[in-house]
């Protein structure tokens, strides 16, 4: 079935051009401020604008995409435009998806990631929408933390990336960092992700790991083959592991004790 977008509830605006520059009033900056070795990929959705009687399909690429290649092309600073003209339908921003990634180790396969929105809606409740700075500036704040398990006979090292919203003085709330902008806030200004990470990490898993002086060091369990290996009140029984390099460690994260 081929999705169709038609008209939303936003209010009349001057349509960009297809192929036109854009300009401060009709876009916005949005930007990020991450730890190492993260990363940001966003998709900003579109859909007609009100009073539209046109529609599009997701053949029509109504969507922009943002840091798709986020490993090899990234740029932490985008400008967003607000409204676009596909087909000869003008259309209006009204989300942007956001994965925060973050690898851990050289291969592929060792990253992780969580995902996040910003909704851009023609009208919101104060206690809801952000707010900006005299400089023009908005700030989403969050705090991500890794958790870890191992996976595997050798027992792999593996990392899970989780990402919280956090208050203006760095506590860490309920829910994922969030944003919610009115229409009439965003031309010229500029949006930031603001993202921490925890220093400590944690156990994926409850009762696989106990804590010891220096790091965490894993249960056994009955074999190297029990995938899982709960502690069940064990707590002289130990295994080695090995980090995603393929080094054998007793103790997490320091590798030896």
């Amino acid at each position: 079935m081929t999705r169709t977008f038609k008209s939303l509830f936003w209010g009349s605006c001057t349509a960009l051009v297809a192929g036109c520059a854009v300009g401060k009033s009709e876009s916005f900056i949005f930007t990020a401020d991450l730890p190492p070795n993260f990363a940001y990929y966003a998709i900003a959705k579109y859909a007609p604008a009100e009073g539209e009687t046109c529609t599009v399909t997701l053949d029509d690429n109504p969507y922009l995409g943002f840091n798709r290649e986020w490993r090899t092309e990234y740029k932490s600073e985008h400008e967003i435009p607000i409204y676009r003209t596909v087909k000869g339908c003008r259309l209006v921003i009204y989300k942007i998806d956001l994965e925060i990634n973050a690898t851990y180790g050289k291969s592929r396969g060792d990253f992780s990631g969580d995902t996040t929105a910003i909704a851009i809606r023609k009208e919101l409740g104060e206690q809801y929408k952000g707010t900006f700075d005299a400089a023009g500036e908005s700030a989403i704040n969050g705090q991500c933390q890794w958790s870890f398990r191992t996976i595997g006979p050798d027992r792999y090292i593996t990392k899970l990336l989780e990402c919280k919203k956090a208050d203006a003085q760095g506590m860490v709330t309920k829910g994922r960092p969030v944003g919610a902008y009115t229409l009439d806030q965003l031309p010229g200004k500029t949006v930031r992700l603001n993202i921490k990470l925890a220093d400590e990490e944690k156990p994926s898993i409850g009762d696989t790991w106990v804590k010891v002086p220096g790091g965490w060091k894993r249960c056994m369990g009955k074999s190297f083959e029990d995938q899982y290996a709960f502690c069940f009140g064990n707590y002289k029984d130990f295994s080695t592991f090995r980090m995603p390099d393929g080094k054998q460690c007793s103790i997490y994260p320091g590798c030896t004790e």
